[in-house]
C-alpha cells in the first residue's frame, strides 16, 4: 500500500506502488510494505516518538513485529520536502529520491544495517540501484560525505545511523529504525 499526503513532483502512487513491487522483488523482502509519503513534521514526530531525536529525518522503517500480522514485512516513511531537498543538491528528480529512499528503507525491513554489515547492505544497495536505474544512493552519498568533511561530518539533510530497533506500535508497524 502507499499513501502520499505529501506531493512530489512527477510522482504518483501508482508508479511508487510498482516500484515498491519491483524493488521488494530484486531486494528479497518477503511480505507485504506500506510506504508513506508526508511531510518532515510528521517524520519528526516519528523520529521523536519511536527513535527520541527531535528532528527530521528522510526516511524511517518499521519491521512488522514477529507474530503480529502474518506476510507483513512492515512500513516505510518518507519525508517529501527532504527527498526534494536532497535530489536539489543531487541533481535529480523528487521522484527519483522517493525512491532511492524507497529502497533503502525496503533493504532495513530485509533486515539489512549498514552500520554493522561491514559494506553488505551498501553493496547490495549499489547493486540493486543499478537494476532499478537509480542513481546515487544513501549509503553511498553518505559516506562521500564523510570522506569529504572529515571524521564522521553529514552533508545537510545526510542521513544519520540507525539506532537498535525499537517495539512500537504506530499504525504503521512494530519496530522503528532510522532506515539510513
Amino acid at each position: 500500500m502507499v499513501i502520499i499526503q505529501a506531493k512530489v513532483a512527477g510522482l504518483t502512487r501508482a508508479a511508487l506502488a510498482k516500484f515498491v513491487t519491483r524493488a521488494r522483488r530484486v531486494s528479497g523482502l518477503r511480505g507485504a510494505v506500506s510506504v508513506l509519503v508526508t511531510s518532515s513534521r510528521e517524520l519528526q514526530g516519528l523520529n521523536h516518538r519511536f527513535r527520541g531525536k527531535d528532528k527530521p529525518t528522510d526516511v524511517l522503517s518499521f519491521p512488522a513485529m514477529p507474530g503480529l500480522m502474518r506476510g507483513f514485512a512492515g512500513d516505510v516513511a518518507i519525508s517529501a520536502e527532504i527527498a526534494a531537498r536532497n535530489a536539489q543538491r543531487l541533481g535529480h528528480t523528487a521522484a527519483e529520491e522517493i525512491r532511492i529512499l524507497t529502497l533503502h528503507g525496503l533493504l532495513h525491513l530485509a533486515g539489512y544495517d549498514h552500520e554493522r554489515d561491514y559494506g553488505e547492505m551498501e553493496r547490495k544497495e549499489a547493486r540493486l540501484r543499478k537494476m532499478l536505474g537509480l542513481p546515487v544512493g544513501l549509503i553511498e552519498r553518505s559516506e562521500r560525505s564523510r570522506r569529504g568533511k572529515g571524521s564522521g561530518a553529514k552533508g545537510k539533510g545526510m542521513s544519520s545511523s540507525p539506532v537498535a530497533p525499537t517495539r512500537s506500535k504506530v499504525g504503521m508497524a512494530s519496530r522503528a529504525r532510522r532506515a539510513s
